[in-house]
C-alpha cells in the first residue's frame, strides 16, 4: 500500500467482496438454518457470544478481524454443520460480545475459546480460523493442546513477519474513518454497540499486530495435525507456509516416504479475503483433513 487513499481502497473492496450474498441458492441456505444452542458463556470476565449448529464431531470457527458470525461464516455453517457439531463464537469486541477493560491479544482470545469450550463440555474439538481467528487458533493448540484434535489455518501467521512486508505495513494505517458507511460499521452499530466506543475498537483490534510477535517454536511442536491453506495472491508470504509444513513433515515425495499428517494448500488465484468465497474448493479439502486417517491414500477431490 502506498498511501491511506489506497489503504481504504483495498479495505472497501475487501469488505464489499466477504460481505456479498452469493447466489440465492446460498442465501436461502445461510437464512433458513437455525442455530440448535446460543447464548453467552461467562468466560475471563466476558459474555462470549455464540451458537452452536449440526451434530457430530465438534468444530471451532474463530472469524477475522473486525468480523462476525454472520459476515464470516454464513456460507460455510450450512455446509460444515451437515456432518458435524459447529461451534462459532465472536471474540472480545466484535460482534454481539462486549468489549472489556482488557487488552486485545491472540493469547487471551485463545484463552476465551478454551472457556467456551469448557462451558459447552467439550473436552476436544477440532478448531478453523481465518486471518486474525488463525492466529487465535494457533494459540489454542499451543495453550490449550489436550482441547485440539486437529488445527485448520486459513490465511493466519504464527508470526508478524509472516506477512508480505506491504500488508504488515498496512495495519498500522487502519482507522475508524477508513469503515465508515461500510458493512463492518453497519453490523456493529446493529447489534447495539456504542458508536462512540467504534473508533477504539477499530484501533484495538489492529493494536494487536503492531507488536512484533513469532510463536513459530511452539507452534512447531503442536501436537495436533495442521492443515494451512494460503491463497497466491495471499498477505501470506509463501515461504511462512512452507516452512511450517517442513517442520510438520512436509517436504518428501509421499509415494516414497507416506503422507505427513499435516497439509498445505495454495488455492490459484486467490486473495486473503478471496479464499472465504472459495467454500467448492475447501469444503471438500477441510472435511477430508478432518476425517481422514491420512495413513497412506491420497485424497481425491
Amino acid at each position: 500500500m502506498k498511501n491511506a487513499a489506497s489503504t481504504f481502497l483495498f479495505l472497501l473492496m475487501a469488505v464489499v467482496a466477504l460481505c456479498q450474498p452469493g447466489s440465492k441458492e446460498k442465501q436461502n441456505q445461510s437464512t433458513d438454518l437455525k442455530p440448535a444452542d446460543s447464548g453467552y458463556a461467562d468466560v475471563n470476565g466476558l459474555q462470549l457470544y455464540y451458537e452452536v449448529y449440526g451434530k457430530g464431531q465438534p468444530l471451532v470457527l474463530l472469524h477475522g478481524s473486525f468480523m462476525n458470525i454472520p459476515m464470516n461464516w454464513s456460507e460455510w455453517i450450512p455446509l460444515l454443520a451437515k456432518d458435524r457439531k459447529v461451534i462459532v463464537a465472536e471474540m472480545q469486541g466484535h460482534g454481539r460480545t462486549r468489549d472489556i477493560a482488557r487488552e486485545l491479544s491472540y493469547e487471551g482470545m485463545a484463552d476465551d475459546v478454551s472457556g467456551l469450550l469448557k462451558h459447552l463440555n467439550i473436552d476436544s474439538a477440532d478448531v478453523l480460523g481465518y486471518s486474525m481467528g488463525g492466529g487465535v487458533a494457533f494459540q489454542v493448540a499451543v495453550r490449550h493442546p489436550a482441547q485440539v484434535r486437529r488445527l485448520v489455518v486459513l490465511s493466519g501467521v504464527y508470526a508478524h513477519d509472516g506477512w508480505w512486508p506491504d500488508t504488515e505495513a498496512s495495519f498500522a494505517t487502519f482507522s475508524a474513518d477508513m469503515f465508515k458507511g461500510t458493512p463492518i460499521e453497519e453490523q456493529y452499530l446493529s447489534f447495539g454497540n456504542d458508536p462512540a466506543h467504534f473508533a477504539k475498537f477499530v484501533k484495538k483490534v489492529g493494536d494487536i499486530d503492531l507488536q512484533p510477535y513469532d510463536w513459530t517454536a511452539d507452534v512447531e511442536n503442536i501436537k495436533a495435525p495442521i492443515f494451512m491453506v494460503i491463497g497466491d495472491a495471499d498477505g501470506v508470504r509463501y515461504e511462512h507456509a512452507l516452512a511450517l509444513f517442513r517442520a510438520k513433515g512436509g517436504g518428501k515425495q509421499g509415494d516414497l516416504h507416506g503422507l505427513p499428517k499435516s497439509r498445505l494448500a495454495i488455492l490459484p488465484g486467490t486473495t486473503h479475503i478471496g479464499v472465504m468465497q472459495r467454500t467448492d474448493w475447501l469444503i471438500p479439502m477441510v472435511n477430508d483433513f478432518l476425517d481422514s486417517d491420512l495413513k497412506t491414500t491420497p485424497p481425491s477431490f
